[in-house]
């Protein structure tokens, strides 16, 4: 019945006890005040490993905008060269873009429903 009113000692928890451990050790401490700055140098630095990954993401959007524009390049010189020569495709230019309609033809413009 004495145990009732007396107070249970506090187990220290793990982590202090790790703590101290580290403490006492020299060489382990030793070891993590050297690593840890170098691990945080080569992690987070303007030359480390996030900002490369941040870099190469960047660069693979760049070429594919790169990839893009040749594409359209590519679409645009065929259609000049098409419309240097082929009197269709002047044709379909002029009808699609600017309206335009050969005499006596009637256009008729329907209305989309949505």
């Amino acid at each position: 019945m004495d145990d009732q009113y007396y107070r249970k000692p506090k187990q220290k928890s793990h982590v202090t006890m790790w703590l101290k451990n580290v403490i006492k050790n020299k060489n382990v401490l030793l070891t993590l005040v050297v690593v840890i700055p170098i691990f945080s140098f080569i992690t987070f630095s303007n030359r480390g490993i996030l900002k490369r990954m941040s870099l190469e993401a960047e660069k693979e959007a760049m070429q594919e905008k790169v990839r893009h524009a040749q594409e359209e390049q590519k679409t645009l010189l065929e259609q000049s060269k098409a419309l240097e020569k082929d009197n269709k495709a002047i044709e379909k230019v002029a009808r699609e873009r600017y309206g335009m309609v050969r005499e006596g033809e009637t256009v008729y413009k329907v209305k989309k429903e949505k």
